[in-house]
């Protein structure tokens, strides 16, 4: 994971313009982004520790190294949990397939307030969903389905979303997040083996080592049964389930998205 670490801040550290950071820029750098002297100078180390850091050949570095690391960078949050947990693994309770029963009861509850619902794991896994769910995504909502290999190889996908190369982004962020926290785990790793070999955006998304953690927004949509559509999503950790998340979206109060939702929610109904 060390080598993980060392990879992680050399693509960061290629992103980071030095105008960014006060530092002399021009167009006649030969480096991308920040020099490792630059970057040592910027977080308070050595170059030769940097450069033992992000060659994977030292130990364990400290807490206050990673947030001066973090803060030279302009990690995002999700960015910086990222980087700690790649620097020092922290055991977690071993995540289950399983959804509480009640939890995959109130799912149906909430789709009588025309709120599509659906569970997921930390490898995205669908795990429940509710029938408005199902109905606006569609194919997604089967047992075994999985929501990453739906984003990245079923045609549904790149029509459905209007912002798909967001939501690709966002997906791969997501696992990437998973992969720090998880290292461990053969399904993760047959998972992003499989997307690397039949999917070539998700190889180029990958190599650039994105990370993110969508915890609400908004999400536009082309429906194939009721068009376009713009709805505002909540994602939640699911207290007794590590590592799964409840996504819960509603619609924008603009009065389109709010009636077209309405009219998917009688369309899905048996």
């Amino acid at each position: 994971m060390n080598r993980e670490l060392g990879a992680f801040l050399r693509m960061r550290r290629s992103e980071v313009a030095p105008e960014d950071v006060g530092m002399a820029g021009g167009p006649r750098r030969r480096v991308r982004g920040l020099r490792r002297e630059e970057l040592a100078q910027l977080a308070g180390i050595s170059v030769e520790y940097l450069v033992r850091l992000e060659q994977g050949r030292t130990t364990q570095p400290s807490a206050s190294v990673l947030e001066s690391l973090a803060t030279a960078l302009g990690l995002t949050d999700a960015e910086r949990a990222h980087l700690f947990d790649l620097a020092a693994p922290r055991a977690r309770p071993r995540p289950s397939g399983g959804v509480r029963p009640e939890l995959a009861r109130l799912l149906e509850r909430v789709a009588d307030a025309d709120v599509p619902a659906l569970v997921t794991g930390h490898r995205l896994d669908v795990l429940a969903w509710n029938r408005l769910a199902d109905a606006l995504f569609p194919g997604l909502c089967r047992p075994g389905a999985n929501l990453a290999r739906y984003n990245f190889l079923h045609d549904q996908s790149a029509t459905l979303y209007s912002e798909h190369e967001e939501v690709l982004r966002a997906t791969v962020g997501q696992l990437r997040l998973a992969t720090g926290r998880h290292p461990d785990d053969p399904a993760l790793l047959s998972l992003i083996g499989e997307l690397s070999v039949r999917s070539e955006r998700f190889r180029v998304l990958w190599a650039g080592r994105v990370v993110k953690e969508r915890t609400h927004g908004v999400k536009r949509f082309r429906h194939p049964v009721v068009g376009e559509l713009t709805l505002r999503y909540e994602t939640f950790d699911v207290p007794g389930g590590p590592g799964q998340r409840l996504s819960l979206l509603h619609p924008e109060p603009d009065g389109v998205s709010e009636e077209s939702l309405r009219l998917l929610a009688s369309w899905g109904t048996p």
